[in-house]
């Protein structure tokens, strides 16, 4: 008998979080007999528009609302719910808790428990910002991107699981490209985590003063840096791993924050998946990501700047960090290593119900 799953997503496909924390998943569940019927809140016109910095109309956002809550009032065709980030923002979580009358699994991959203590929602920070508590206490399982998001969890949510953003090791692959005598490093993200790059501003361009180098910018924005050649290109699904494999080393610079921690290392996963060697932030799940035969870290810019350099001069070391990290990555990282964790944690909250 299949098992009907809705999957409740807040952006739609666009969305990284959507993409990889569900429909990813849906042919390898439907093997196993279990149909994830992925929805998403705010469908992909409002994440262009938040990319771009325009405003998403407010007859849009109602209509979505709407949608929505018609899409709630047929829940009863589905055996549970996987409710990812969360099911309508500014709603307080004793409410949205209990707008699910079948069983659900929270999923998490950003700290969003965060969300409603920032600076910008201030003004209803008194009445939301312990709103996922009840959310995730009163979910059947509860599947979080990282073990710092885990932590936050499992005092609520005995049945809490890591669970982290994985790739598809079958499409993320390693493959030859004609190499440049640019050293080249690489950046993957979107126009909200561009602010991180300001961590290389000052190692990049010392070492612009020793030799040519350049960074790639995908699908964010980065300010001319002295000496340094900067190429902002915009993300693309069906380029994104071909400009991967340009990489001579993939970079996930981060601030050491409450809200970088929740981040789940995903930059080092993508470039580790096509053998690319890494050098990162030690914040949060890079810490997990990022063993010491496939990667290095890096808190100071003296220590970015020497971690560039060593890449740079050694051909070698960026050959075996490579072949390391894509080897973590089939291991740990991968949609075949994670795939029976979500197939069991379904099968047991569609059993328990």
């Amino acid at each position: 008998m299949t098992i009907k799953v809705l999957g409740l997503s807040l952006y739609g496909p666009l969305a990284a979080s959507t993409r990889y924390r569900l429909t990813q998943y849906a042919p390898g569940l439907r093997r196993d007999g279990i149909d994830l019927e992925v929805r998403a809140l705010l469908g992909d016109d409002y994440v262009q528009k938040s990319f771009a910095g325009q405003k998403y109309p407010l007859m849009n956002l109602l209509r979505d609302y709407l949608d929505r809550a018609a899409l709630l009032l047929k829940q009863g065709r589905y055996d549970l719910a996987i409710v990812n980030a969360e099911l309508f923002p500014l709603l307080p979580g004793l409410i949205e808790s209990r707008l699910l009358r079948i069983p659900y699994i929270y999923d998490f991959d950003d700290a969003f428990f965060l969300k409603y203590r920032l600076d910008r929602f201030k003004r209803v920070s008194f009445l939301l910002r312990n709103k996922f508590n009840p959310v995730v206490s009163r979910a059947a399982a509860v599947m979080a991107g990282n073990h710092y998001l885990a932590r936050y969890a499992k005092p609520w949510n005995a049945a809490t699981h890591w669970l982290p953003t994985v790739v598809d090791t079958q499409r993320y692959l390693p493959r030859p490209v004609r190499r440049e005598d640019v050293f080249t490093v690489g950046w993957l993200g979107s126009p909200s985590t561009s602010v991180y790059l300001s961590e290389l501003t000052e190692p990049l361009a010392q070492l612009g003063l020793e030799g040519p180098v350049r960074l790639l910018v995908v699908g964010g924005r980065c300010a001319a840096i002295p000496g340094v050649e900067v190429v902002n290109l915009p993300w693309s699904e069906a380029t994104e791993v071909d400009l991967i494999n340009t990489f001579d080393v993939g970079v996930m610079p981060l601030f050491d924050d409450e809200w970088a921690r929740g981040k789940c290392a995903f930059k080092l996963i993508q470039y580790m998946a096509c053998g690319v060697p890494v050098l990162a932030s030690p914040v949060g799940a890079n810490v997990d990501v990022v063993a010491p035969d496939c990667g290095l870290l890096a808190a100071s810019p003296a220590e970015w700047l020497n971690g560039l350099r060593r890449l740079r001069d050694d051909r070698a070391l960026r050959q075996s960090f490579g072949a390391a990290a894509r080897h973590r990555v089939e291991q740990l990282y991968s949609l075949d290593s994670t795939l029976p964790l979500m197939a069991e944690t379904i099968k047991s909250v569609a059993a328990g119900r």
